[in-house]
């Protein structure tokens, strides 16, 4: 007569069920590290210059993202806000160039000449792959 050891299906099933719970937890963890970056929005990194910062004259301003950008659809108006002697002066600033910077993370406006003492508003607008245009407005004062 011979004996059947009914330990070892058990064993086997017991064996098979932790690696499929192993594999479903790595498919999940997976899953949302690779979903995590697709749901995200573009986040001011940093403004150069800074929002409310008083600096030289400056013919460069820029915003560092911490996600790539859509050149086409990203930008920024300039307006002068205020200069001496005249303190609610507006003027919407032209004559500049605004690209994205090889990276794609940088939005840059740069003008021709520096700009002149006074106070400025900037409204940015970005748009990276998630297709969200996501905006915001920082001012400085140029002295």
């Amino acid at each position: 007569m011979r004996i059947l050891d009914t330990r070892f299906p058990v064993a086997l099933m017991e064996t098979f069920m932790l690696n499929i719970r192993n594999f479903v937890a790595g498919a999940l963890v997976a899953t949302a590290v690779i979903a995590t970056p697709a749901l995200a929005h573009p986040r001011l990194v940093t403004a150069a210059p800074d929002d409310k910062a008083v600096v030289a004259p400056t013919n460069r301003i820029a915003f560092t993202f911490s996600e790539q950008l859509v050149a086409a659809v990203s930008g920024m108006e300039v307006t002068m806000t205020g200069m001496p002697g005249m303190p609610n002066h507006t003027m919407k600033m032209s004559g500049y160039k605004t690209t994205v910077s090889e990276d794609g993370k940088t939005l840059m406006a740069t003008f021709g000449r520096p700009l002149m003492a006074g106070t400025y508003s900037v409204q940015w607008h970005v748009v990276s792959s998630d297709t969200h245009r996501i905006t915001g407005t920082t001012t400085f004062t140029v002295r």
